[in-house]
């Protein structure tokens, strides 16, 4: 990784190593591109338009494994954007000495350096490189590309289980706490009372840390739409163009963050393949939800000249990913229409199963390298193989599994990870 230090050619190239790359590792490279002109034992992104892993680390893994949601919205609200600055502030439960650059995306960073200092070293360069890289992850989950979405809903997934499971057992742990302190065999009236107080505020903390969580991890379907009309108004607002928007009910099911992003992305670009009809008067861009799928119905009058070969190759990456159906027609004179169906709900886990048995065993070893987001040289170095031998392997692997990419092929290898094995007959 390029010295930050280094000359400025080197320094632009050693950042874009940075945000050229897989979202998911983009604190490490960050981390190691930082290292020499900002010692840090850890380094935090954090972000809440990435449902899947709004907190992107690198560093010291007892540290960073220990911070919370709380204590980051907690920094953010005290940092100003632009403004880098050095402060104390409890990070993984510890008061630490930190770095903090807020960026006016309203992304922040977290550094923790290895020698406390009162002052931020050169701040405004750092805020400038953190800047370029909170910008490139905006674009990348703006774009939500099919590879982003299949990791950031197996990431999603195992979030959800993994807090599931959490709540549940301290929940658990501090009812009995409750019950016991309640007792009437114990007769130290005060220290009773403040144990169930503190106890009490305990479970608070805990069923409200849940719901930060959760709600990370999902859109209400009216506010993503609010998002959309937004968008699609700035898109259009050089067209002459009379829109008509039909929002989803109030008692709509929440969207999972994934398919809110995806489901805009795939209205823009259905969008503005209709505005390159020559002629567009009039279009209506609708929402809604059947229950266990968001329905997205686009159409217009009279033009009907919809590229309906280009819109459905350029739809094709993300609704293969998410299980979309698309539906798209269009009648010169009549009018165009496009319906896309995304599922809400993950695929079954089991559905990959009977493909993952095609595999030898050398495919296999390529796809559990493949999961864990490493490259082909990567995957190369770990067999002690070609890297020509990697990628026919890899496509091997995408064949026999009938999927389009890598970032497909690791979802269904991490969702039959996570499938229980089926009970004996």
């Amino acid at each position: 990784m390029v010295d930050p230090k280094s000359p400025r050619p080197d320094r632009l190239r050693g950042l874009r190593e940075v945000v050229d790359g897989p979202l998911h590792g983009i604190a490490g490279r960050f981390s190691r591109f930082l290292s020499t002109r900002w010692p840090h034992s850890a380094l935090v992104i954090f972000t809440r338009e990435c449902t899947g892993r709004p907190r992107k680390v690198a560093g010291d893994a007892e540290m960073i494994n220990r911070v919370t949601i709380d204590e980051l919205d907690q920094l953010k609200a005290r940092a100003d954007p632009g403004t880098p600055v050095a402060a104390n502030a409890m990070i993984g439960g510890v008061t630490r000495a930190v770095w903090v650059v807020l960026d006016p995306v309203d992304t922040l960073l977290v550094l923790v350096p290895r020698t406390p200092r009162k002052r931020l070293p050169e701040a405004d360069e750092l805020a400038g490189f953190f800047g370029i890289v909170a910008t490139s992850i905006r674009q990348q989950v703006a774009q939500a590309s099919p590879d982003y979405l299949a990791e950031s809903r197996a990431a999603s997934s195992e979030r959800a289980r993994t807090i599931t499971e959490m709540v549940a057992a301290h929940e658990s742990t501090l009812l009995s706490i409750l019950t016991a302190l309640r007792s009437a065999g114990l007769d130290d009236r005060r220290a009773r009372l403040t144990a169930t107080e503190t106890a009490s505020a305990a479970l608070v903390a805990l069923r409200s840390a849940q719901e930060s969580d959760l709600s990370l991890s999902e859109e209400p379907a009216s506010a993503a739409f609010t998002k959309l009309r937004k968008n699609i108004r700035q898109l259009l607002k050089h067209h002459e163009v009379c829109l008509e928007f039909i929002a989803p009910g109030k008692t709509a099911r929440p969207l999972p963050g994934e398919v809110a992003y995806a489901a805009r992305a795939m209205t823009r670009t259905v969008v503005l393949a209709f505005a390159a009809q020559p002629r567009l008067a009039r279009l209506r861009i609708a929402w809604s939800c059947d229950g266990g799928s968001l329905l997205i119905d686009v159409r217009d009058q009279e033009a009907g000249e919809l590229d309906v070969s280009t819109l459905s190759r350029e739809l094709a990456g993300r609704a293969r990913t998410l299980g979309a159906a698309v539906d798209l027609d269009a009648v010169p004179g009549w009018g165009s229409r496009a319906n896309i169906a995304l599922p809400l709900d993950s695929p079954a886990t089991h559905s990959g199963e009977p493909r993952l048995t095609s595999l030898n065993t050398r495919e296999h070893e390529v796809l559990r390298l493949l999961a864990q987001g490493k490259r082909n040289k990567a995957i190369a170095d770990e067999l002690g193989v070609a890297e020509s031998t990697v990628k026919f392997h890899v496509t091997g692997v995408l064949r026999k599994l009938d999927v389009a990419s890598r970032g497909e092929a690791a979802a269904l290898a991490r969702n039959a990870e996570r499938t229980p094995p089926a009970p004996a007959r």
